[in-house]
């Protein structure tokens, strides 16, 4: 049976869930943006937002009991590319302080736009946790 992975003190999340962990440890962590645990959008600053979502993926990823080097698949879903480009020294230091040195398979995609408004990006995760016997 599959287990709902939802971090301690998160608002609820509606119609999806955060994290699903199978039994043989594959955790599928739903599409993160960058507010916070409360739903609340503390910046509009790409750079901010990213590190809040990747926050985010490894609060779901630590819940299900792996680390960010558990972390197998990221895919990134940005708004504006051009803000994405001219960010990519930001983007790869706060990676690193957030992920540390571990560089999955990766996809970016630029979309139109995303279902809540003041998200500049998602990022969706796919990892494997260890699992007891």
């Amino acid at each position: 049976m599959n287990k709902v992975i939802q971090p301690k003190g998160w608002a609820p999340a509606k119609g999806y869930a955060n994290g699903i962990l199978s039994k043989d440890g594959l955790l599928a962590v739903g599409g993160q943006i960058g507010w916070d645990e409360q739903q609340i959008f503390r910046s509009n600053d790409f750079i901010l937002q990213m590190e809040q979502a990747l926050k985010n993926i490894l609060a779901v990823v630590t819940t299900a009991g792996g680390t960010a080097e558990n972390i197998i698949r990221l895919t990134w879903y940005v708004t504006d590319k051009r803000t994405y480009l001219a960010c990519q020294r930001e983007v790869g230091e706060v990676y690193r302080r957030v992920l540390g040195r571990n560089f999955p398979a990766m996809t970016m995609v630029v979309v139109a736009g995303l279902i809540e408004d003041e998200a500049l990006l998602e990022i969706e995760a796919t990892a494997i946790v260890p699992v007891g016997d």
